[in-house]
């Protein structure tokens, strides 16, 4: 797909982000007045179906929104460069969040048999609640695990505030992602020590402490909390099929951490479906990428 179709498709045309002014409403017993908010404003959309206007958030003056054909574009750029196509694309908790991600035509092969793919994903919030991103991505084919991986020397991200001067900001972007390449490379190298490397479910349990301390203090509830995450990421490393071709190495030990952080973690939400919206949000936002990131710091040789 091009940038236009997936967009359609996802129905994030024509959505005219916009800010708006605001006032508040002082009630008195003789009088109902206006007054105006100086300095803040309501960012709205057009809703790509009923056309109705739509109030997103509140930002400040110095807030500049990012259209959606503006983010497609400049994945479409990425796209004749790199030989990526569209992927995924869609909005989140109202149109507040949207996102596209594009697949990298080369994929990674770590230890000659466990697949893992490359995605480039752009990530843009219309309420102010977090700034334009980019991302390099891998994903473990067997289990559409989304890692992140902080390693040295090779950048994974790049950011850009909704500000005066943003667009051309984005366009820096595309340099700054000829790094890809030299991420990929870095990761690979990494998860290829990993596979090679064994780890004991101890050695995974105390990676677990490291990452969820619990202290002698702590309530009963917590201390019951970490022997549930312990008991399911245990699981995983020792006999979920998605181990199956890995288990018992340090890049399984990460891999069933990446897993349960994206996959089993609990999710706030009355139904299973409003779980899984929420750890897809989970997934978009990046609330694990420093879980993650971490995680892979305390894996890897």
């Amino acid at each position: 797909m091009t940038a236009e179709e997936a967009t359609r498709i996802a129905s994030l045309s024509n959505w005219n982000v916009r800010l708006l002014p605001l006032t508040a409403t002082e009630i008195t017993a003789d009088h109902i007045t206006p007054v105006e908010i100086p300095q803040h404003f309501a960012t709205a959309r057009t809703h790509p179906k009923t056309g109705a206007t739509e109030t997103l958030g509140v930002v400040g003056s110095d807030y500049h929104p990012v259209q959606n054909e503006e983010h497609a574009e400049f994945l479409n750029l990425l796209a004749d460069e790199s030989g990526a196509h569209f992927e995924t694309a869609g909005s989140l908790k109202n149109g507040r969040q949207v996102f596209l991600t594009m697949k990298m035509p080369q994929s990674l092969t770590i230890g000659g048999h466990d697949k893992v793919d490359l995605y480039i994903a752009a990530f843009n919030s219309h309420d102010g609640g977090s700034a334009f991103r980019i991302v390099v991505t891998p994903i473990r084919v067997v289990c559409a695990n989304t890692q992140r991986a902080a390693i040295q020397g090779a950048r994974s991200s790049y950011v850009v505030r909704h500000t005066a001067g943003a667009k051309a900001r984005i366009a820096q972007a595309r340099s700054a992602l000829g790094l890809t390449f030299r991420y990929a490379e870095a990761f690979e190298q990494s998860a290829q020590r990993m596979i090679q490397e064994e780890m004991t479910l101890n050695q995974l349990r105390s990676v677990v402490n490291e990452l969820w301390p619990v202290k002698d203090s702590d309530s009963a509830r917590t201390k019951s909390n970490q022997l549930q995450r312990l008991g399911a990421i245990s699981h995983l490393f020792e006999q979920a099929d998605t181990q199956a071709g890995i288990r018992g190495t340090r890049w399984a030990g990460y891999n069933a951490l990446t897993e349960y952080a994206n996959h089993v973690a609990p999710a706030r939400g009355k139904t299973d479906a409003d779980k899984m919206r929420a750890r897809a949000e989970r997934v978009i936002s990046g609330a694990a990428n420093d879980l993650m990131e971490k995680a892979f710091a305390l894996t890897m040789v």
